[in-house]
């Protein structure tokens, strides 16, 4: 492929990503777990079959589906963000390469309070990562995404407070390729109580 090959693959996945979202926000509200399944099979098959797939390119063709838990409605969540006064950091990725970030408030909900982020890169784009009790365990060690809305993982919001549904919580791309440099979940957002929803341990 040459670089033009590249740069279309990735906004032909962009686009994919961006449609996805839209279906499951057009669907979560009345029917959950039929949004989530659409979720799942969208994921599966651009993970399998795209040139942008975050899996090695060896590992396609044997890949058998991403693991995820069972829909829980007990980790679907709508909040308002809390103003906090802006503040700004480096979000770390596992290689050590810094990206920069705007904390701009944070959700207060029954697992805990986590914070919420704007990308101060690129597009930019609300972003908020988390990890759990389970991470290390049957989910990612680094920690999972919740929203990553400059890459189109958006759940929308409902009169102003936004949708966090965790059982769309996915894992970050070096999860199956460490050439992927991904921000880690801050430790302001490691929350104590086990999240078993959404997506599990790649393998």
């Amino acid at each position: 492929m040459t670089a033009t090959d590249d740069y279309l693959a990735l906004l032909d996945w962009r686009r994919r990503v961006a449609d996805m979202y839209a279906e499951v926000r057009a669907r979560l509200e009345r029917e959950p777990v039929a949004a989530h399944a659409h979720w799942r099979r969208c994921r599966d098959d651009l993970f399998r079959h795209h040139a942008q797939s975050a899996l090695p390119a060896q590992e396609r063709a044997r890949f058998a589906g991403l693991r995820y838990f069972d829909y829980d409605p007990r980790f679907a969540f709508t909040a308002a963000i809390r103003p906090l006064p802006e503040q700004r950091h480096d979000a770390v990725t596992a290689s050590g390469r810094a990206i920069p970030m705007v904390r701009i408030g944070v959700v207060d909900l029954p697992i805990g309070t986590l914070e919420v982020m704007w990308l101060d890169a690129y597009s930019g784009g609300l972003f908020l990562p988390f990890s759990d009790a389970t991470a290390g365990t049957t989910t990612f060690g680094g920690g999972r995404y919740l929203l990553d809305t400059a890459k189109s993982a958006d759940l929308g919001a409902r009169g102003g407070a936004l949708v966090l549904d965790f059982n769309f919580a996915y894992n970050p791309s070096c999860a199956y390729d460490p050439q992927w440099a991904c921000p880690l979940a801050p430790p302001a957002n490691r929350v104590a109580a086990a999240i078993e929803a959404g997506e599990r341990h790649h393998g």
